[in-house]
């Protein structure tokens, strides 16, 4: 009788919240957590935010989803999952608590002819998915806004442009009809693409082993190089995006345009299956299982054993982590005191451990702590008056005066974050503005201010390192270093203001880490001595700046229209090229 019985196996995909509550791979954010690594659907990849270079009234995000999908993966094709909440999260106010604006896709899927093994058969598509855009604001209730079609799978010539057996068109016109522009105004394109993100993935998991350029002995290759992801994005009017009351900007740095973006995927805590072969059933119960805001946060700051909680956590509890950012592990193969002569590839990256004769930013060393409570520090952001209780907050925390602020608050046009230029030496005291996307939630995502102009991607000025190129120019371009005017520097648009598809975030963080933000602003390497030393682009600094992290550029062309990122390579024509 019992085997008679319909019987049903639950299958607890994740544990309760509380049991997420407990403490428990570097491409950007692909398998970076030991629970999300076993559900690649709900696996967050990568996240961009940029204003739009053609259409600069307006914002670009792009939520990447499914890592590592190899173009030729069928007969059952990637797609979006149908048990999955997709979120795009917004921040543009930090005195409230949570979302003030929240984007949510979810997605369904029918077989058009199940009587096929394939994918797309005589202009039928199987598992032909269909998007559903939901908005909130405010925290309140989600409203079904609009909804639009998924493109195939880029199979090959037969499935998409055959016009007897297949869909009879090109899939660069699939792609551009799945574009639509929904009733509350926004652009949405949901569907297969070529992964944009680039990354010597050997070298980075081998402890930061990276293949440097120009080495012969072991190439540096894109490790997802030729695969695609799954992407959500959507271009909105800048004037959506700004809180309530919020005029025209006063400056290319005006604080009330800056916003906090992050990402997240979330599934029903509990799956059942049949052991009849019907449907799963689900509960009502959801948990989020994979978020994103800025790259690399949970490959390489957070901890083996609490990433499968960080992935639970809203931005919102990010304080319990900020240990993390304050003293970054990477820093130990970075000091020389520690185990830098052990990491050859990173040799150029080497911390200042007596910056100005004074200030130790070694692994766990005091940093600019010495200076808590100095009256030099006032109406500076190191103030304990204005954030300096976060940014100094203990003599071992070296890194919450840069890599802190640069993941969790955003950086503020206020003393010490203005670069080196005008200071005349003294590293606190008014410089030359070059970044402004301070919103202090204290929680990790992409920073953007919308106010900062658009570096055109084919002026000679334009470069993928961001913001530190933005810094070079300020500090040695003759166009920029002369005065401590707010000047409209190219690549203040970069990463990490926003995150452009261009950007080499792996070689900008490696920097980072390197100490190059404490550089820009006046806390220089060692080999610079105040008086005596001829130029403050030392050997070492130039070293930094020399430093790539193995591949420099995307293995596709962008689009230079929405939805910017490349079409999806087709498995029929795959062939894995080594670099």
């Amino acid at each position: 009788m019992y085997k008679q019985m319909k019987r049903y196996l639950p299958v607890l995909l994740l544990a309760v919240a509380g049991f997420l509550n407990t403490p428990s791979a570097m491409a950007s954010s692909h398998r970076e957590a030991p629970l999300i690594s076993n559900d690649p659907i709900a696996d967050n990849t990568d996240l961009y935010v940029f204003r739009s270079p053609d259409d600069t009234n307006t914002v670009t995000i792009i939520a990447n989803y499914i890592p590592f999908e190899r173009p030729e993966g069928g007969p059952n094709w990637y797609t979006f999952g149908q048990n999955v909440r997709y979120e795009i999260h917004i921040k543009n106010d930090a005195t409230t608590k949570g979302d003030d604006i929240t984007y949510r896709f979810t997605f369904k899927s029918v077989n058009e002819d199940p009587t096929t093994f394939f994918n797309i058969r005589l202009g039928k598509q199987n598992l032909k998915t269909m998007w559903i855009l939901s908005k909130s604001k405010s925290g309140g209730a989600f409203t079904v806004v609009d909804s639009g079609a998924v493109p195939p799978p880029n199979i090959g010539p037969r499935s998409i442009d055959n016009t007897v057996l297949g869909l009879g068109q090109s899939y660069s016109t699939i792609m551009k009809n799945a574009i639509k522009t929904v009733s509350t105004g926004e652009t949405v394109f949901c569907g297969p693409v070529d992964d944009p993100f680039f990354v010597d993935l050997a070298g980075a998991f081998d402890l930061g082993n990276f293949r440097y350029k120009g080495n012969p002995d072991n190439v540096a290759v894109d490790g997802v190089a030729r695969t695609n992801v799954h992407s959500i994005c959507i271009k909105i009017p800048i004037s959506k995006l700004l809180k309530s009351g919020t005029g025209a900007a006063t400056n290319i740095l005006d604080p009330s345009y800056v916003i906090g973006v992050w990402a997240s995927a979330s599934r029903p805590s509990i799956k059942t299956l049949s052991t009849t072969g019907g449907n799963a059933t689900y509960n009502t119960t959801w948990v989020q299982v994979s978020r994103l805001g800025m790259p690399l946060t949970n490959e390489v700051i957070i901890p083996v054993g609490m990433k499968d909680k960080w992935n639970a956590m809203t931005p919102d509890s990010d304080a319990q982590f900020a240990k993390y950012f304050s003293n970054p592990e990477l820093a130990l193969y970075m000091d020389s005191s520690k185990y830098a002569s052990a990491v050859p590839s990173l040799s150029a990256l080497r911390l200042q451990r007596k910056s100005l004769g004074a200030y130790d930013f070694g692994y766990s060393r005091s940093g600019l702590y010495p200076l808590k409570g100095n009256a030099a520090l006032a109406g500076t952001a190191l103030d304990d008056k204005v954030f300096g209780t976060i940014l100094l907050p203990d003599s071992n925390s070296p890194r919450s005066v840069d890599i802190l602020p640069i993941f969790y608050t955003g950086v503020p046009n206020l003393a010490p974050y203005q670069l080196a230029t005008g200071k005349g030496g003294n590293p606190l005291a008014a410089g030359k503005p070059f970044i402004n996307n301070f919103l202090p939630t204290l929680g990790d995502m992409i920073r953007l201010n919308m106010a900062t102009p658009v570096t055109d991607r084919t002026s000679k000025d334009f470069n993928s390192l961001g913001i530190v190129s933005a810094a070079v120019l300020g500090l040695t371009d003759s166009r920029y270093n002369g005065n401590t005017n707010i000047q409209a520097i190219p690549n203040m648009d970069g990463f990490p203001n926003g995150r452009r598809l261009e950007d080499d975030v792996t070689t900008i963080e490696m920097q980072a880490v390197g100490g190059v933000a404490l550089a820009a602003i006046g806390l220089w390497y060692d080999d610079y001595v105040p008086g005596k030393t001829p130029t403050v682009v030392t050997k070492r600094l130039k070293g930094v700046l020399g430093f790539t992290a193995g591949p420099t550029a995307n293995d596709a062309a962008f689009q230079t229209s929405f939805p910017y990122v490349a079409a999806p390579w087709r498995g029929y024509d795959y062939a894995l090229l080594v670099k």
